[in-house]
């Protein structure tokens, strides 16, 4: 499905339904708002078909962000973190998303995290999975080397500060993200944007969204898994250091990595369902 949002046109897909015969009435269920990561290498189509579990207490909601997937493509230069998240307000009120906890995921954690920050009333939480508030990329080759060693550290320092690394080095270094990553059969089902990564990256290197986080109103939980090299368990206490007293949760999973329903899912699930279920202030 595509709609038209904020001068451009989003792709979108949908699991389970809003509305459920409760007696003799129909409840509304809360919306989940999956935001991937990226930037130009990803689409929605890694959380399938594992998000459909969520598929049972919400209505699931899966979007490709602009210039990704099967969304519709601009300028490069035009895109930029802070559009995306605007995209996503107008896309929730074109489709009547009241109050949905959005999950972020790696860069569309920045996403979540500008969207809670830039339009405070519109989410009911946030979920910012295996992300940063803020790029260190000496906190992340510390990572890498904890969990692959010396010399899958300092690929993973030149991939990230932009030097180009061959694709047996990249495999070494997408390994670190945890115990399981997702599979060849996975990885292609994407639609990717390579001219975007470039841009995309050299943005996520100028990456500190610290300061904004003062402006965020809804409930945050900050899962992050102990096994994660690129999006460390540091990372994520600063998210939620920087968060305002009272609204973040901590949650490292341990056993798990960057994609920790891959690693852990009986133990994600459970914890997923309990944040997007409870009540909201």
């Amino acid at each position: 499905m595509e709609i038209a949002v904020n001068g451009t046109r989003l792709w979108f897909d949908v699991e389970g339904a809003a509305l459920v015969p409760d007696g003799a009435a129909m409840a509304l269920r809360p919306s989940l708002l999956l935001v991937h990561g990226g930037p130009g290498g990803y689409d929605h189509s890694y959380f399938k078909p594992h998000f459909a579990a969520l598929a049972r207490v919400a209505q699931v909601v899966y979007v490709d962000l602009r210039d990704h997937g099967r969304s519709a493509r601009h300028p490069v230069a035009d895109w930029s973190f802070e559009l995306c998240a605007d995209d996503l307000a107008a896309f929730c009120a074109a489709l009547g998303l009241v109050r949905p906890v959005v999950l972020g995921h790696s860069m569309g954690g920045f996403v979540a995290l500008l969207l809670a920050a830039r339009h405070p009333d519109l989410a009911g939480g946030l979920v910012a999975q295996s992300t940063m508030v803020r790029f260190d990329l000496e906190r992340l080759a510390a990572g890498v080397r904890r969990v692959a060693g010396d010399e899958v550290a300092e690929l993973a320092r030149r991939d990230y500060a932009g030097d180009l690394v061959s694709d047996d080095e990249w495999a070494r270094i997408f390994a670190a993200f945890g115990p399981v990553v997702p599979d060849a059969q996975a990885l292609a089902r994407r639609i990717r944007n390579p001219e975007l990564g470039l841009h995309g990256m050299n943005l996520m290197r100028r990456l500190d969204l610290t300061g904004e986080l003062a402006r965020v109103r809804c409930p945050v939980l900050v899962s992050v898994g102990a096994l994660d090299g690129i999006t460390p368990v540091e990372a994520a206490r600063e998210i939620a250091a920087a968060l305002p007293p009272g609204l973040g949760r901590l949650d490292v999973l341990e056993g798990a990595g960057h994609f920790p329903w891959l690693d852990r899912p009986d133990a994600y699930w459970t914890l997923l369902s309990d944040f997007v279920t409870s009540p909201r202030r």
